[in-house]
């Protein structure tokens, strides 16, 4: 077992206890992570703000070179992190190089931004500019899903835009974000970023900590609610990237051999466990048995084994407790619905479900109502467009949708009617760092990503006076 700290003021420092972090293949431990305690984390905080001025005073090029250095960092350590990655969080190896790669790719994107100043008005009498000022303390909490890629997502433009970072990954997934740490941390000058980890009770104090100016927080809809309600408190700026129950529409037109893989992939990509994949098929009575069918054919012949044998196409599911909420989806499968691929945990150690194909299913069962987050796809049939479209938008989540079809513009009629913040045709999952990403409804408040993402992790200024003479 290797070891792993904390990376406070820049220093790497043990927790003031321990907890042990689990390979969801295996149910054996990984390795004792240090768990950070409250003063801890008061004293990354405290470390993130005194180091806030020099930092914010250093000049944009300056931070710009640095992102662009950690970058190189994650490159040259791509299968060290990779396979700490495939060890605490299940996912095949190749998949994991892949997130590392990706990575340092949002990393070279984002910190190759830029924040201008902008004349809004330069008139007789009046000249008006408007600036991005850094925020100052920023707290980044990252999931378990993706746990490097979405920490990308969120360091590389606060960094850039002059804030400092406090970090905490996943209870159940810190162990590649805290190597990371410590592979950049002589990078940076001292306090501009920390990593903490907890055991899911360091949120709240994060949330309310009057020193911290924003939350970026990528998570459940439920838990971005407290965070909301918790950062209310003194007013902090937040992102919110939250779940989604989100829509795949098949028209009648398709070719169900080749929309068949994509919406495989759509839908089970990561074992199902990602925030903007297909939860919910709707596919047109006309094309239905063969699209069900073409899914069946995938799931039965996709390898689902440890991330770490050569082979493996999904892995487990990274923890106990989503593990169980999904065999609870897999029991109201049974009972609502006609399981025609998979439908069980798998028979060994570790959190298995089999890839699920449900059809037969309607609205008002919890598979279909509610975000499952695992391997299990309802596939729902419908007869008119009107009506699909608004059953795709009769719900609380807006994440994502995708509309498959061999004619575009009829496709790109429905996406337009779509209430979601990424809708996408005959793909699913396509995201770059250059293309802006939130969600609508309760999937979330703000933007990541590309120059929107940036100025989120800033302030707008005016100034207004007189022109220079």
């Amino acid at each position: 077992m290797s070891d792993y700290s904390l990376l406070i003021d820049g220093k790497m420092v043990p927790g003031d206890s321990t907890m042990p972090v689990l390979n969801p293949a295996t149910e054996e431990v990984v390795a004792q992570c240090p768990r950070a305690s409250k003063d801890q984390l008061d004293k990354a905080v405290a470390a993130a703000k005194a180091a806030y001025p020099a930092w914010a005073a250093t000049p944009m090029e300056e931070r710009r070179k640095l992102v662009i250095k950690m970058a190189e960092v994650i490159e040259a350590n791509t299968n060290e992190l990779a396979r700490i990655l495939t060890s605490e969080q299940g996912k095949p190896l190749a998949d994991a190089t892949g997130e590392v790669m990706g990575m340092a790719g949002f990393f070279r994107y984002l910190g190759s931004l830029d924040l201008p100043m902008r004349v809004i008005e330069n008139s007789g009498d009046r000249k008006v500019e408007a600036y991005r000022r850094p925020l100052g303390v920023v707290g980044a909490i990252i999931p378990w899903n993706y746990p490097l890629l979405i920490l990308a997502f969120k360091l590389p433009s606060a960094l850039l835009a002059g804030n400092t970072l406090v970090v905490k990954p996943a209870p159940t997934t810190p162990l590649a974000s805290l190597r990371f740490a410590e592979l950049v941390k002589d990078i940076l000058p001292k306090g501009v970023l920390n990593f903490i980890a907890d055991a899911n009770d360091l949120g709240d104090h994060m949330t309310k900590h009057p020193d911290i100016r924003k939350i970026s927080f990528t998570g459940s809809t439920a838990t971005g609610q407290k965070v909301m309600a918790s950062a209310s408190q003194t007013l902090k700026r937040i992102t919110l990237e939250l779940g989604g129950n989100d829509a795949g529409i098949v028209l009648d037109d398709v070719d169900p051999k080749k929309v068949a893989p994509g919406i495989f992939e759509g839908a089970f990509q990561n074992s199902g466990q990602v925030c903007l994949a297909i939860k919910r098929l709707y596919v047109h009575e006309s094309v239905y048995d063969e699209i069900c069918n073409e899914l069946v054919a995938i799931a039965k012949n996709t390898v689902v084994d440890d991330g770490s044998k050569q082979g493996t196409k999904l892995g487990p599911l990274q923890n106990k407790m989503q593990y169980e909420k999904v065999k609870a989806f897999l029991d109201d499968a049974r009972k609502n619905g006609n399981v025609i691929a998979g439908g069980a945990a798998m028979d060994r150690p570790g959190y298995f479900i089999e890839p699920t194909i449900v059809r037969d299913i309607k609205e008002g069962s919890k598979l279909v109502d509610e975000e499952q987050f695992g391997p299990v796809l309802p596939v729902i049939k419908y007869s008119d467009k009107d009506d699909v479209i608004r059953r795709a938008n009769a719900t609380t989540y807006g994440l994502g949708a995708s509309v498959w079809s061999s004619d575009i513009k009829r496709a790109h009629e429905i996406a337009t009617r779509i209430e979601a913040g990424t809708v996408w045709i005959n793909k699913h999952l396509d995201m770059a760092p250059n293309i802006p990403f939130g969600g609508a409804k309760q999937s979330g408040i703000g933007t990541e990503f590309a120059e929107e993402g940036l100025a989120e992790f800033t302030q707008l200024q005016i100034i207004n006076g007189p022109p220079a003479a």
